[in-house]
């Protein structure tokens, strides 16, 4: 039988079509795999943070608060991932095996209310004093940090000082900001009251440190209270410092489990463990006491 050239023509075309109708439907059932196709925008880079929350001496109620919180301020911004520890193990730069970081995977170390004398040796401390001080790394300490590693000058130096006494224990403390310009107490006003818990430092001297928060010393109690040992009356709430070329930032508030619902303190860290990150921009210098009253030295 003989067939019309149309027919054949016809034919063509519609196998064509399937072919090409094969294809678009392999095509689309690969697309409705559900594999993402490669994002399109630059990944961000993620910081690392190691908190640590070893307790040697004192343990603090508010440990796990203040450590769960520097971890979901990381997840929820974006900017770092945290490793939360209870000992020392990876505060060093030997290679420990096992997928375990050391001080060369972090860029900030937090101290959350650790207390009295680490379990680290010598080399530790070495490592962690170079991870700051040499490497630029960040540390934030966090209330306690002030109680520990007394038998560590070099801790001291770096951090500021070491805890003598809270004279006040937990109070309603007047605070007075010092410098509103640092973007951790930027959200503060000028005269403000946190119930918390103030330490009293020692062999710290307001010169080596820029001190951003401190206790209002007219609105103190200073009667029958031997717990008193600052003839200056100087009681710094926070504070920001360089130890070598690391960012150092330290704030006593943060004793109760409470403080860390408050907006209020965790902004303070937040912007503290961006700002130890080198992500903001913030003051080192030391200045005179401001008045509470005038605003001026």
């Amino acid at each position: 039988m003989r067939l019309h050239r149309k027919f054949f023509c016809s034919l063509i075309v519609l196998l064509i079509g399937g072919l090409v109708g094969q294809k678009g439907g392999a095509q689309q059932s690969e697309n409705n795999t559900g594999v993402a196709p490669p994002p399109s925008t630059k990944q961000i880079h993620l910081k690392h943070v190691l908190v640590i929350g070893q307790t040697k001496g004192f343990e603090h109620d508010s440990v796990s608060a203040a450590m769960n919180a520097i971890y979901e301020m990381g997840k929820e911004s974006g900017l770092w991932d945290t490793t939360l520890r209870t000992d020392t193990e990876l505060l060093t730069k030997k290679d420990l095996g096992r997928n375990a970081k050391n001080l060369n995977h972090f860029d900030a170390l937090v101290f959350a209310s650790t207390t009295g004398e680490l379990d680290m040796d010598a080399s530790q401390k070495q490592d962690m004093m170079s991870f700051i001080k040499e490497d630029g790394k960040g540390f934030v300490g966090i209330h306690a940090a002030l109680d520990t590693n007394y038998s560590w000058p070099e801790y001291g130096e770096m951090i500021g000082g070491w805890f003598d006494q809270h004279p006040w224990m937990t109070f309603n403390a007047p605070i007075v900001n010092e410098d509103p310009d640092f973007p951790a107490v930027r959200h503060f006003p000028k005269a403000f009251t946190k119930y918390d818990e103030i330490y009293q430092p020692k062999e710290w001297s307001r010169d080596k440190v820029n001190v951003l928060l401190s206790l209002d010393p007219s609105k103190l109690d200073y009667s029958n209270n031997p717990r008193i040992h600052r003839t200056d009356h100087d009681f710094a709430v926070a504070w920001s410092k360089m130890y070598g070329r690391g960012h150092v930032f330290y704030s006593t508030l943060g004793h109760t489990e409470d403080a860390w619902q408050d907006p209020d303190i965790r902004k303070m860290y937040f912007e503290a463990v961006k700002w130890a990150l080198g992500m903001t921009d913030g003051s080192t210098a030391s200045h005179p006491r401001i008045s509470a009253t005038t605003g001026k030295n």
